[in-house]
């Protein structure tokens, strides 16, 4: 493995335990065995460490949420699409995911929160779009996608943090009846 993989690696462990603002450029580079240069050589100071993290934690999330939120006039399959996006993204990075959803609720003043918010923006927008192409199916659910956007990422994030705390598991059932406990709220 480089040295920029190898930091990358570390360094999205290290935010996953501690937070941004918790792990420290000496901790990272200690953890692995480089010096501060190398660091700084590869990303150029810790804030772009931390966005070469999100730009790679996020390299394969992005594309796959943008196909899975592609309306095709099933919205049952297109919220269960989504949710197994999200839980095929965690499963096969956990500590990303841990401290993505960490960072949900970095302060809005921080240095981090200015990088991280343009992909929180995006998943948001890709799902509201994906809600306000329902309308056509369900004229109910009109001038209400920005609130089931919202509401559907917060349920997603919440089972997620259950099934990185190993309170939960992702089977069939329970993906079924998360999907459909959702869908019985935006129907009514």
């Amino acid at each position: 493995m480089d040295n920029r993989t190898l930091l990358l690696d570390v360094a999205v462990r290290a935010f996953s335990r501690k937070g941004y603002d918790g792990a420290g450029v000496q901790e990272i580079v200690d953890l692995a065995q480089v010096t501060k240069p190398t660091l700084y050589h590869y990303f150029g100071s810790k804030l772009g460490l931390l966005e070469a993290v999100l730009s790679y934690g996020y390299v394969d999330l992005m594309p796959a949420l943008q196909m899975a939120a592609d309306y095709h006039h099933d919205l049952p399959k297109s919220l269960t699409d989504i949710f197994r996006t999200y839980i095929q993204h965690a499963a096969g990075r956990p500590h990303f995911t841990r401290m993505r959803l960490a960072m949900q609720f970095t302060p809005l003043e921080s240095e981090a929160s200015q990088v991280v918010q343009p992909y929180e923006d995006r998943q948001q927008q890709l799902l509201e779009q994906m809600f306000e192409a329902a309308v056509v199916d369900h004229g109910n659910m009109r001038g209400r996608s920005r609130l089931y956007a919202a509401s559907y990422l917060g349920l997603i994030s919440s089972c997620i943090s259950l099934w990185l705390k190993e309170r939960v598991r992702f089977d069939e059932e329970f993906i079924y009846r998360t999907v459909h406990q959702f869908m019985h709220g935006i129907y009514s």
